[in-house]
């Protein structure tokens, strides 16, 4: 079987209207390209101080998961809301969480952030997702008709054993949306996208946030689809826009069957 798949790359700021306009003209554009399942970047709905996380986060239903859920529907895709913060009814924090749907517009999986970015970075970045944020604790890998895809966010992907247990879960596609910060991003963004591809045999759809927010950190950019060989097969280095490719994956089973790691994998 082969399908288009898309990662979208926009800069996200705190208007919540704009960011969703964006993201659905860039969504429209992917599907215009023959693109049947398209990825936004990590918290795509709304980027802006910290302190005001709290007040953005919305319900799960909601207005902006109810918008997705219908521009999923109206498409007739499989759209991956690369996450949103998710309001906690009991609590002072939010789940920064990432939903995937179907064509008919159903959530087919829900996943919440499980490793949370609490660094403080030689070039003045300091980060703490952890003072807004509550951890999720669930891995994510869900059946559609095109194949099982596993679901994960931004800095999980420096955590191979995550990566692993969705492959072995089943998982033939796994989406990485990020606002990976354009520092580290320099270093180590593409290794390491393509370190859990090699490793994991699957395909790996990274859309990223670029550039520049005021009220955030500078991110890197360079979404891109990456095959179960390691092999960069789009990119996009900057700017708003789709990074576009087909997923085959025939060509994903030969690749586990001429090299089969997964089955050669021993435990100490």
């Amino acid at each position: 079987m082969r399908f288009c798949v898309a990662a979208i790359q926009m800069l996200a700021t705190d208007d919540k209207v704009a960011n969703l306009a964006q993201a659905a003209i860039l969504v429209r554009d992917a599907v215009a390209q023959g693109a049947s399942v398209v990825a936004l970047p990590e918290v795509f709905l709304w980027r802006g101080d910290k302190r005001k996380e709290r007040d953005f986060a919305e319900p799960i239903p909601g207005p902006s998961s109810d918008a997705m859920a219908e521009l999923a529907r109206e498409l007739g895709i499989y759209l991956l809301a690369g996450s949103m913060l998710e309001k906690i009814p009991a609590g002072g924090k939010a789940y920064n969480t990432s939903l995937l749907f179907d064509p008919a517009g159903h959530v087919i999986a829900k996943y919440r952030k499980i490793h949370l970015f609490d660094v403080e970075l030689e070039n003045g970045v300091s980060v703490k997702e952890s003072e807004t944020r509550e951890f999720g604790d669930s891995l994510v890998v869900t059946e559609s008709n095109l194949c099982p895809m596993g679901l994960s966010i931004c800095y999980d992907l420096r955590f191979p054993e995550l990566y692993r247990a969705l492959a072995q879960q089943g998982a033939q596609l796994i989406f990485v949306p990020s606002a990976f910060t354009s520092y580290t991003g320099k270093a180590h963004w593409e290794p390491l996208l393509r370190a859990r591809a090699i490793e994991n045999q699957v395909y790996i759809i990274a859309p990223d946030q670029f550039g520049e927010n005021p009220k955030s950190f500078a991110t890197h950019g360079h979404s891109m689809i990456i095959d179960p060989w390691g092999d960069i097969v789009a990119e996009r280095p900057d700017g708003p826009g789709v990074v576009l490719a087909e997923v085959d994956l025939n060509y994903l089973a030969k690749v586990r069957v001429e090299l089969p790691a997964l089955m050669h994998r021993k435990l100490f």
